[in-house]
C-alpha cells in the first residue's frame, strides 16, 4: 500500500498500543511531571486544534525556544503533525544569532518556557515575523510582569481546544522540522528535516536502542542531547515508536540532577556528547555513586577520550558506543561493533568503540583527497567524507550558506576519515581543525586522546599554532580534574611513546574552563582566538 510516513503515526501507535506506559519529565521549576502517551497524544491534539485557531497553516514555520520538557516533547507532533514545521532553537546562542535565524525561518509564533523567557524578552523587539509568544507552563506559573505583550500560556490555549484531531496525510517529503547548526564560522545554516528522513532515521537508530535489552524487558531511554540539537537524535519518535517509558531531564544538566533521574527512573539507555558524560564521571568517582540499570549511552558530535570509554565500563558497566553524525546528516554512521566483537578481549573492544562507528545500511560513503580523487576504503587511506543517503541533506534552506554538496551530489561533510573493509568509520580531524606541521597531517583527535588518559586531566583540546619553519606546531589546552596536579613537560613525557614523536605537543597550557559550542562541543574556534598571539618558546 502507498501510504505516506507521517510523525503523527509515532504518538497515534503510542496511545493505541502502550497507552499506559509513562513519560516523566523536570520542569524548568525543578519539579517531576508524569503522565502516560495516552494523556500526552491527547494534549498533542489539542495543540494541532489551538495552532489552527491561531492561522498557522502547513509549511509555516513555529519556533520553540525551549528545553527537554514535556510540553517540547508534545510539540514534536502538535507542530509537525499538523503540517507546519517545529523549528527547534538553541537558547545558549548569542542574541544576534538568535534574531538571525528566527527572522530568517520567518516563525509566526514562538514557544518559550521560564528559563528562556528573558532571553525572548530581549530579542523580541528585533524579531519581524513573530506573531505571538507562547509561555510553555499552566496558568498559575505564568511569569506576574513581562514585557512581552499578549503573552499567551500554554496549558490555556490547550484547555480550549477540544482532545480530539484527525491527523492528516500529505506528502512524507514535507518539512517536519527546521534546525540551524551551530554557526561557528558566519551565519548559522538551515537544515531541514522531513517526515520520511526522521522516520527513516530512526526506523535505523531502533536496533541499536534494543541492544542488551532481553525480549519483553522494560526499557527506558532518556536524551540528554537537548531537543534542538538534531531532534534529541530522535529520542521523541522513537520512544513512542518503541514503547518504551521516556524520561525528559528539562534545564539542570547538573551531575547530581542527571544522576537522580538516571538511576531513580531506572533508564537503560541516553545519549549525548561526550562532555556530558566527563563531568559526570568525574562526579560518580568524587561521590562514589553506581549505576543499577543503565547498561549503554550514545555519544556523538565529538570523539569521547579513550579513558572515558574505558571507565565508562570497567567501573560503571555502561557501554559508550560512539556513531559519527551531524546536523547534515543524522544517522550517518552505526554505534555497533561487528557482530562477533563481543566476544573479542577488553582491550579489543574498546579499540572497536573509539572508531567513529559503522557504515549503516543505507548510507553510501566515499572518501577523496585535496583534489577529488577517490580513495580506498582499506582503514589507511585519509581523506575527506563525502555521504550520500535517503535521509541526508542536500542544500541548506533557502539555498544560503553555499553548497551542502559537491558536483557529484555527495554531501560535503568537512570531516577527514579512514574507512577499513569492516565499514568502520574512523574520524582522522575535522578539515579546519587538523594540524599540518611540516606539509604532514597531525590529528588534533588522537592527541586529546592521549592526553586525556592521564589521571589528572579532564578535558583536551590540540589546536595549530604557527610556525616559522614547520607551519603549525600543536598547543594542547587542558583543564585538570578537581583537586589533580600535572606539570606540562610531565604530560608531554606521559604521551611520549603513545604518539610519534614528532606529534608530541610543542607546550601545554592549563586553562580553568573549556569554551564549548552550544551544543555542548569544544569550541576550538574560541580556543584559536584566545591564543592566536601565542608564540611557542621552541
Amino acid at each position: 500500500m502507498d501510504m505516506p510516513l507521517m510523525i503523527s503515526a509515532a504518538i497515534r501507535y503510542a496511545a493505541a498500543y502502550h497507552g499506559s506506559t509513562e513519560v516523566v519529565a523536570r520542569t524548568i521549576e525543578g519539579d517531576l511531571h508524569r503522565y502516560d502517551y495516552a494523556t500526552a497524544h491527547a494534549r498533542t491534539q489539542q495543540l494541532a486544534n489551538a495552532l489552527a485557531r491561531l492561522g498557522v497553516k502547513p509549511g509555516d514555520r513555529i519556533g520553540s525556544l525551549a528545553w527537554n520538557t514535556h510540553r517540547h516533547f508534545e510539540m514534536f507532533y502538535g507542530v509537525s503533525g499538523s503540517g507546519a514545521v517545529l523549528h527547534t532553537i538553541n537558547p545558549r546562542l548569542f542574541a544576534e544569532q538568535l534574531v538571525y535565524i528566527i527572522n530568517h525561518a520567518e516563525d509566526r509564533l514562538l514557544f518559550v518556557d521560564a528559563a528562556t523567557l528573558p532571553l525572548a524578552e530581549a530579542i523580541a523587539p528585533r524579531l519581524t515575523t513573530v506573531e505571538h509568544v507562547v509561555m510553555m507552563c499552566e496558568p498559575a506559573r505564568m511569569p506576574a510582569r513581562t514585557s512581552l505583550p499578549g503573552l499567551l500560556c500554554y496549558d490555556e490555549l490547550l484547555a480550549a481546544e477540544p482532545a480530539h484531531y484527525d491527523w492528516p496525510d500529505f506528502d512524507e517529503r514535507s518539512a517536519s522540522t527546521l534546525c540551524y547548526t551551530s554557526g561557528t564560522t558566519g551565519n548559522p545554516k538551515g537544515v531541514l528535516y522531513s517526515h520520511r528522513s526522521a522516520l527513516l532515521v530512526a526506523l535505523q537508530i531502533a536496533p541499536m536502542v534494543a541492544m542488551g535489552v532481553p525480549n519483553g524487558a522494560a526499557a527506558t531511554l532518556m536524551p540528554m542531547a537537548p531537543m534542538f540539537h538534531g531532534n534529541a537524535w530522535q529520542f521523541p519518535y522513537l520512544a513512542p515508536m518503541l514503547g518504551t517509558r521516556l524520561v525528559l531531564p528539562g534545564r539542570n544538566y547538573e551531575p547530581d540532577k542527571l544522576y537522580e533521574l538516571l538511576e531513580g527512573e531506572r533508564v537503560t539507555l541516553t545519549c549525548g556528547v561526550p562532555t556530558f558524560w566527563l563531568i559526570l564521571t568525574e562526579w560518580l568517582q568524587r561521590s562514589g555513586k553506581k549505576f543499577s540499570t543503565l547498561r549503554t549511552s550514545l555519544s556523538s558530535g565529538s570523539a569521547p577520550p579513550r579513558s572515558l570509554v574505558e571507565t565508562m565500563e570497567r567501573d560503571h558497566g555502561v557501554q559508550l558506543m560512539q556513531a559519527w553524525g551531524m546536523t547534515e546528516a543524522l544517522g550517518g554512521s552505526a554505534a555497533t561493533s561487528k557482530p562477533g566483537a563481543a566476544d573479542l578481549p577488553f582491550e579489543q573492544r574498546i579499540d572497536a568503540r573509539m572508531r567513529s562507528g559503522r557504515a549503516l545500511f543505507g548510507n553510501r560513503y566515499r572518501l577523496v583527497d585535496d583534489a577529488g580523487t577517490e580513495l580506498p576504503q582499506d582503514g589507511k587511506a585519509v581523506g575527506h567524507l563525502r555521504v550520500k543517503a535517503p535521509w541526508i541533506s542536500s542544500a541548506y534552506f533557502k539555498g544560503e550558506g553555499g553548497s551542502a554538496v559537491d558536483e557529484q551530489g555527495w554531501l560535503k561533510t568537512g570531516d577527514l576519515a579512514t574507512i577499513d573493509t569492516d565499514g568502520y568509520v574512523s574520524l582522522t580531524d575535522r578539515s579546519k581543525d587538523v594540524i599540518k606541521s611540516g606539509g604532514e597531517w597531525i590529528s588534533s583527535i588522537e592527541l586529546e586522546n592521549v592526553a586525556s588518559g592521564h589521571p589528572a586531566v579532564l578535558q583536551a583540546a590540540a589546536i595549530g599554532i604557527t610556525h616559522p619553519k614547520w607551519q603549525e606546531r600543536p598547543l594542547l589546552v587542558v583543564t585538570l580534574r578537581e583537586g589533580a596536579q600535572v606539570t606540562g613537560p610531565e604530560l608531554i613525557e606521559f604521551m611520549r611513546g603513545k604518539l610519534a614523536s614528532w606529534w608530541l605537543p610543542d607546550a601545554v597550557e592549563f586553562v580553568d574552563q573549556m569554551p564549548l559550542t552550544g551544543t555542548g562541543k569544544l569550541w576550538k574556534l574560541k580556543l584559536r582566538e584566545q591564543f592566536k598571539d601565542y608564540v611557542l618558546k621552541t
